[in-house]
């Protein structure tokens, strides 16, 4: 072992030591040492350890009083690894290298080396990492103030000082933000509290005078000593067998340290560009100089080392110059930080006042470091302090996205790129399990002795997708069976990839509350937080603790954002919901680099691929709005059913606390199927119905109109006006001189809101409304085809099924002679009210317009052409409210019925009857329910032509049972209601007497509902959907959901919107689902509490029946 300290003998008696360097970090021995040592006599002491200076050849040492030897000449070697492959040696020389690890050693050094060779110290260099910056009492910290202290008593800075202001200058060697600053306040701290008899109470910083003063030690610090604040980029590693001890560097970047001197106190040899440029050390002048570096560097470099370094690591990718090879994973890394620059990076340090051009420089040159195909760092040593630099490094970006961006509070500046940024350094300090109870020191003996040193273990994410559990991998670290394959990567931290585990430290102590409504905080490390997530947590569980980490001092450092303005806050909830989706997606143990390539191949809800807002990664609603009481609007869902957060392979169970969040989630994001409307595609023209005037002239809002419309306004006068001066009358009388508080205005609010028009609806302005919708009318069929697929798109529906009455010539022609082609989100059901209700006359008619005889094989040929023609879903019939069959005929079969209630020689009559649908005009196409539809159980018409080609095309038959027209027929169909109860027996002869046909039953009257679960309970045939009409209000469909989970289960269809207005789509299905969301997550709930569990899978399997899954299964079950 070599001596304490070793002062070189080419340095006379004479000789002062002008820079000490206070550690032997590998940067601060590539970058500064060489750089002060080119003009000064240098030397390096470390403040603990002593593998630096036992370097040194000891053979020849002279040694003197045991602690301190000459020798010739000190030099140390740093290797350059050049582009090409080849390396380049450089050899340093200093005048002395010693440690300061023990009290002789240090005693020494402050008593007798500082007083014979340091009376000329200019700068004094700190090789301080991160870590050990975040407290004053670090060992290096207290040496400094110890050197500085005895420099103070040796008095001061030596006359022969170069610098013109005779001050010493502290220089650090890290990337710590201000850190000139922060070690300075650290020292100042250290020595109040080490030397306070010395100090000066009239230091003239407190307002003394700077003659009278005297020599205290802090006025000599304030005066004699500049703390310069620095920004360091050079990546260092170790020549391969060195011990550490030989710096293996990538070439000299341009700006491998920056040192702020606004004093101008830095030694004059230093101002010279050429050397600055000799060893990649820039001067600078201002702050605003340094900030514009450190911005460049802490977010670009640093920035995007850290957010790759972390998802390499845990890839097993063990070194950065593995991007430069060709392998998917590695371009795919490439791209991921690409656009993390183009879209995150770049325009946040344009917001900070940097140029563009300066921006994309500095990018182009770190990108072409960070592939050097012949050097890199290792990815598990730049983890390390990674809470830490998530704050540091990526949280600046954030704030000024959030803080700078022009953005609209429903476009979220920042992006999915920068969100699993932040989620792989939390994924990367998460532990492997809960080690932190008393019941897992027994299990885990050898991971909680390393949790007394701040060591815990995590798991690669290729140990998961090989099969391995959580527990093995746990066991293997204790046991170490295979511990030649062991790495250490830095001090005291290992990996072993065969094993699937690697160790890391975390200080980042968070304040916590055990629950939400606890009143007091108490401090958890965040590790210990993260833990508990590891077996069960969704995203929305995961939401508290990832919000802490953000805001944390010592994590994202983002608090600051807290006392911004609402949309900023908002912002930062969206960032927090991202963060928390990436996160249980990777603890649950979904891949990192698979998660890159679904963003990077733009799947699943990742539009824009890596540049996708974060938006899209809200995983349900915020707790305070998962009730019925606002709308549940269609969102994309950020986990596909692939996930293992779905628990279909790992039986991931959801926990209690969850299920509420996860229901809504489920729901919201559910693509529906619409089993009834009254829609027509854009190609109908006139009889596809959208827009404002549209929407106010609907027949609830009609009604609700004239309850309280002036006596002078009669229902004749009112539809001899025009649509728009309808439209204009109902938005002053029920959204300007009232409230709109109906479920039908409601309606109203909820669709333009969902539209984008928020500010015009908070301003009343019916007229700009008006201009949004003009905007796609003017554009003739193809506006109509985008609004159509944009409301499509806001509700969330898959496709609707129309009504399409083949009886009805306004609609007819659009179907013959030739078909108009419509998108697939259309889909026809053929409506057949005459045949049901045996309406001869409008039969007749229809077969007869149409070339047909008017025998009952003519009837069914029709009905036959017809569904060649349409493709329909099912047939359909609106039942009105007296709707009976006979309980006579309500068994048998077809071959038993007997014809009946037909003059077949009268229907072969030309013209017998007169044409009840045809040449309707446009301005009454809404008015189809209007149709006869008694049924006539004994007429032909059911019994041999709809039944036999229900049959025989193997179509179900719904049935909408309750309407009674023309209640007040002035209102039209505005006037008509309902009544107190149907006969429900009828559907269960229809559902005996044709056990091959399938029928699709709704019922209007709110007293019906419990009598037709229990039907549905009973008829293998039939299948209850939707809250029809005047049942579709929130109210009556959270109480008729309940009753038809609670007794059917999921075999029924939980809604329908029967919209006639394309707009109508985006109200219907978000109220709807609000209601549903609600209803489920209590029944869940309940079910929970009966001691059952479900799988995120379950869940979702269970709410795309009842939104359509269920009757899609009803549709392909086969009775014939």
């Amino acid at each position: 072992m070599a001596p304490d300290i070793i002062i070189s003998s080419s340095i006379t008696s004479t000789d002062e030591i002008n820079s000490i360097c206070l550690g032997s970090g590998r940067f601060l021995r590539s970058v500064l040492v060489p750089f002060l040592s080119s003009h000064s006599n240098t030397a390096v002491f470390q403040t603990r350890g002593r593998n630096f200076v036992d370097s040194f050849a000891i053979g020849t040492c002279d040694k003197e009083q045991g602690v301190h030897a000459t020798l010739p000449t000190l030099e140390y070697l740093i290797d350059t690894k050049n582009c090409d492959g080849s390396t380049t040696t450089q050899s340093i020389t200093i005048c002395a290298a010693g440690t300061l690890g023990n009290s002789s050693a240090k005693s020494h050094f402050f008593q007798t080396v500082l007083a014979e060779r340091a009376k000329s110290l200019e700068v004094i260099g700190v090789g301080v990492t991160e870590a050990g910056l975040q407290s004053r009492k670090n060992g290096t910290m207290v040496d400094l103030t110890t050197l500085l202290y005895r420099l103070y008593e040796l008095g001061g800075v030596s006359e022969s000082a170069s610098s013109k202001n005779r001050r010493i200058c502290v220089v650090n060697t890290d990337n710590v933000p201000n850190n000139g600053d922060l070690i300075r306040k650290h020292v100042l701290e250290n020595a109040r509290e080490l030397y306070g008899n010395e100090v000066n109470v009239g230091d003239v910083k407190n307002g003394g005078d700077e003659e009278n003063s005297g020599n205290g030690f802090v006025h000599f610090l304030e005066k004699k000593v500049a703390f310069l604040n620095t920004m360091v980029d050079r990546i260092t590693s170790a020549r391969p067998g060195s011990n550490g001890m030989i710096p293996l560097c990538e070439p000299l970047p341009m700006k491998a340290l920056v040192i702020c001197d606004e004093g101008r106190d830095l030694p004059k040899w230093m101002e010279s560009e050429d050397v600055q440029k000799e060893f990649g050390v820039k001067i600078r002048h201002s702050a605003k100089e340094l900030a514009s570096d450190i911005v460049l560097k802490l977010r670009i470099a640093n920035g995007t080392h850290t957010a790759v370094a972390h998802v390499m690591a845990l890839s097993s990718l063990l070194n950065t110059d593995s991007l430069s090879n060709s392998p998917s994973s590695n371009r795919l890394l490439l791209t991921y930080l690409d656009t993390l620059f183009q879209t995150q990076i770049l325009p946040a340090s344009t917001i900070e006042g940097i140029t563009p051009e300066e921006i994309l420089a500095t990018w182009q040159d770190w990108r072409q470091r960070l592939i050097h195909p012949h050097f890199g760092l290792s990815t598990f040593f730049i983890t390390q302090n990674g809470a830490a630099k998530g704050g540091i490094r990526l949280g600046p970006t954030v704030k000024s996205l959030v803080r700078g961006s022009s953005c609209p509070r429903n476009k979220n500046p920042l992006n999915v790129s920068l969100a699993f940024a932040m989620a792989a350094i939390l994924r990367f300090v998460t532990p492997i399990a809960d080690c932190f109870s008393k019941s897992a020191i027994g299990q885990y003996p050898a991971i909680s002795e390393k949790m007394q040193s701040g060591i815990y273990v995590g798991w690669l994410d290729d140990s998961l997708a090989s099969g391995k559990s959580r527990d093995s991998i746990a066991n293997s670290h204790s046991m170490e069976s295979s511990a030649q394959d062991t790495v250490n990567y830095a001090d005291g931290l290992r990996y072993n990839l065969s094993e699937g585990w690697y160790e890391f430290r975390c200080d980042c102590p968070i304040k916590w509350k055990s629950s939400p409504s606890a009143q007091s905080e108490v401090e958890v490390p965040l590790q210990e937080l993260l833990s508990k997530l590891v077996r069960s947590g969704q995203p929305c569980s995961c939401g508290r603790v990832v919000r802490s980490y953000l805001l944390h001092p010592q994590g994202g450092d983002l608090g600051s954002l807290l006392d911004e303005d609402e949309k900023i806050a908002g912002f930062l909830d969206e960032f927090v919901c991202a963060v928390s989706t990436l996160y249980a997606r990777m603890v649950s143990g979904d891949k990192g680099l698979d998660l890159l390539q679904e963003m990077t191949e733009e799947k699943h809800v990742y539009k824009n691929g890596l540049a996708t807002s974060c938006i899209v990664l809200m995983d349900g609603v915020a707790s305070t709005k998962q009730n019925d009481l606002q709308p549940l609007r269609y969102r994309l869902c950020p986990i596909p059913s692939s996930s293992n957060l779905m628990g279909s392979i790992n039986n991931r169970k959801v926990n209690e606390s969850d299920i509420r969040s996860i229901v809504f989630s489920e729901v919201s994001s559910a693509h529906v199927i619409d089993l009834h409307t009254h829609l027509l595609p854009p190609s109908h023209g006139a009889l596809c119905l959208w827009g404002i005037d549209e929407l106010l002239t609907y027949h609830y809002l009609v009604a609700e109109y004239f309850m309280t419309a002036p006596a002078d306004v009669t229902p004749q006068g009112f539809y001899a006006m025009s649509k728009k001066d309808q439209a204009d009358l109902i938005w002053d009388a029920l959204f300007v001189k009232r409230s709109p508080i109906s479920e039908a205005t409601r309606g109203v609010i909820t669709t333009l809101v969902g539209l984008g028009l928020d500010s015009h609806v908070k301003n009343c302005d019916l007229q700009a409304i008006r201009e949004f919708y003009d905007s796609f009318r003017n554009d003739g069929l193809s506006g109509a085809e985008r609004f159509c697929e944009l409301v499509y798109q806001v509700s969330g529906v898959r496709y609707a099924v129309m009504t399409n009455i083949p009886f009805d010539s306004n609609e007819s022609r659009h179907w013959r002679p030739k078909k108009k082609e419509y998108p697939d989100t259309f889909k026809s059901a053929l409506r057949v009210d005459p045949l049901l209700a045996g309406d001869k006359e409008t039969i007749e008619t229809a077969l007869k317009s149409a070339g047909y005889g008017t025998t009952l094989a003519d009837a069914r040929q029709y009905l036959h052409d017809w569904c060649d023609t349409m493709k329909p879903e099912y047939m359909m019939a609106s039942t009105p409210h007296d709707f009976s069959l006979s309980p006579l005929e309500g068994r048998g079969t077809l071959a038993g019925v007997k014809k009946s209630g037909i003059d077949e020689k009268a229907m072969q009559s030309p013209f017998a009857f007169t044409d009840l649908t045809g040449n309707k005009d446009c301005e009454g196409c809404e008015e189809t329910d209007d149709m006869p539809s008694v049924i006539n159980e004994s007429s032909n018409f059911l019994t041999q032509v709809l039944m036999p080609v229900c049959e025989e095309r193997d179509l179900p038959l719904a049935l909408k049972i309750g309407a009674h027209r023309g209640v007040n027929p002035e209102l039209r169909t505005a006037g008509d209601g309902i009544v107190a109860f149907a006969d429900t027996e009828s559907l269960s002869r229809l559902c005996a007497r044709f056990p091959k046909v399938r029928f699709l039953a709704t019922f209007l009257s709110r007293v019906n509902q419990h009598e037709a679960c229990v039907l549905a309970n009973k008829w293998r045939n039939l299948h209850l959907y939707g809250c029809w009409w005047y049942c579709n209000n929130p109210s009556i469909i959270h109480e008729i959901t309940s009753m038809r989970v609670e007794m059917l289960g999921t075999a029924f269809t939980s809604q329908h919107s029967d919209a006639r207005v394309m707009d109508q789509l985006i109200y219907k299905w978000s109220h709807s689902r609000a209601v549903i969301a609600d209803v489920l997550a209590k029944e869940y709930e309940k079910v929970l509490n009966s001691g059952w569990s479900f799988t995120r899978a379950e869940i979702r399997r269970d709410v795309r029946r009842l939104l359509g899954g269920s009757y899609e299964e009803f549709m392909k079950k086969s009775l014939t």
